[in-house]
């Protein structure tokens, strides 16, 4: 007797850039966004790291999640933040997680693209 196959492992990574943002230098605000993407997708926070540059300077900040992570590379006198969403898991919204950033931040511009991850992902687009 065979057993079956696990079903494809479901993973959809979320990769963003905001244009036009206000307060990329601004440390409590983007820990309070990573703080609200993380509950709006429906995730488990496990630690939140964040390292500020300095007045006027970016921010590099991740949110470690039970389910994977959110990250954010900010550039304040560009006005742009890189967003990166990878999260395991149906039930885990990262499209909520992307607007819970997009309302902190308040891009003028959002550009995205999501890709299917994990060992089944080739099966899920074909």
């Amino acid at each position: 007797m065979t057993a079956e196959p696990a079903p494809p492992y479901d993973g959809r990574h979320l990769l963003a850039d905001l244009h036009g943002c206000t307060g990329l230098d601004d440390v409590t605000l983007i820990e309070r966004a990573l703080r609200a993407a993380a509950a709006a997708a429906d995730a488990t926070l496990l630690d939140l790291r964040l390292h500020g540059f300095g007045p006027g300077k970016g921010i590099t900040g991740v949110a470690l999640l039970a389910e994977s992570h959110i990250s954010i590379h900010s550039w304040p006198e560009h006005g742009y933040a890189a967003l990166d969403f990878f999260l395991c898991g149906r039930r885990h919204d990262v499209d909520a997680a992307l607007d819970a950033m997009v309302e902190a931040l308040r891009p003028e511009r959002v550009s995205r693209r999501t890709i299917e991850r994990g060992y089944g992902a080739a099966a899920l687009v074909g």
